[in-house]
């Protein structure tokens, strides 16, 4: 188990028939701060920014998202609805005694997070989005941009059953390890944090669940997912501007569907800002937290 260097509470939540499981730091007395990660990481993308945070007094918590690591993983589709991962925030946020948090979320915890503010916008004192769209933006530059439709078109080969599975697990994930170190910067992963997630993607039905995120998500493009609409708490979206999956085109659309909206983008840093760039990611965090 990967370890910080601030000491670290674990847990379980109960999110209807899904554990999961949480990492925690800082005063239990602190305003809570929810992380919410993305493919193909778990808790441990966090790391560099759990003691900033921890620092500037807040309670941080981070779960392993269904399907992930230490947290269960369903083994049908449907149980990867976004209703049913917006719940799992919210019983995450519940277990914390509060009724509403900070939200932080990265990748598919970015898209999560949108859906939270969205439906659930007393749930959020602040949000913060880093390099994933508004999911209504993102719909309308799939119908309208070939060279995103492009870029995305790694979500078809996903949809198919089991292969994924078996090309991504290979040669202990060699191609999954590939695909962090391709899109980042030469510098982004080290070897250790890449021997940390194989050690995650290992776990029995795990790779299965990471994938069965973009299978519900396709199901829900194709049935025609209700917008989201304009996004009420305050909402800072930062974005590393060399996002190889990810458009930069989209983030300035994305933070005018904010009532309270602010863009930062950052020169330099891949999709995994948070990785490029985390003394500023940082910085910008905390002076957005504290409003």
């Amino acid at each position: 188990m990967p370890s910080l260097s601030i000491p670290t509470r674990r847990r379980f939540v109960q999110s209807g028939d899904v554990r999961l499981h949480v990492v925690e730091a800082g005063p239990t007395d602190g305003d809570p701060v929810i992380l919410l990660h993305g493919f193909p990481e778990f808790w441990y993308g966090w790391r560099q920014q759990i003691p900033a945070l921890v620092e500037a007094g807040y309670r941080v918590v981070v779960p392993d998202q269904r399907g992930y690591h230490r947290s269960d993983a369903p083994p049908e589709i449907s149980a990867y609805d976004l209703p049913a991962l917006v719940n799992d925030v919210r019983a995450v946020i519940a277990s914390t005694g509060s009724d509403r948090a900070y939200v932080i979320g990265h990748d598919w915890g970015a898209a999560v997070a949108w859906a939270l503010a969205a439906w659930h916008p007393e749930a959020v004192r602040r949000l913060a989005i880093l390099n994933v769209p508004h999911l209504d933006v993102f719909r309308r530059t799939l119908r309208s941009s070939p060279a995103q439709l492009l870029r995305s078109v790694y979500i078809l080969l996903f949809q198919i059953p089991r292969l994924p599975e078996w090309l991504l697990s290979r040669a202990d994930h060699v191609l999954l390890t590939r695909l962090l170190t391709a899109s980042g910067r030469r510098d982004t992963f080290a070897a250790e944090d890449l021997e940390v997630y194989r050690s995650a993607w290992r776990r029995p039905g795990r790779l299965r669940g990471m994938l069965n995120w973009y299978r519900a998500a396709a199901r829900r493009a194709v049935s025609g997912a209700s917008p989201l609409g304009r996004i009420d708490p305050p909402t800072l979206v930062l974005w590393g501007v060399h996002d190889v999956a990810l458009s930069a085109s989209m983030a300035r659309p994305s933070a005018d569907l904010c009532r309270d909206g602010r863009l930062e983008t950052i020169d330099r840093a891949t999709h995994w800002v948070q990785h490029d760039a985390p003394d500023r990611v940082n910085r910008l965090l905390l002076e957005h937290l504290g409003g």
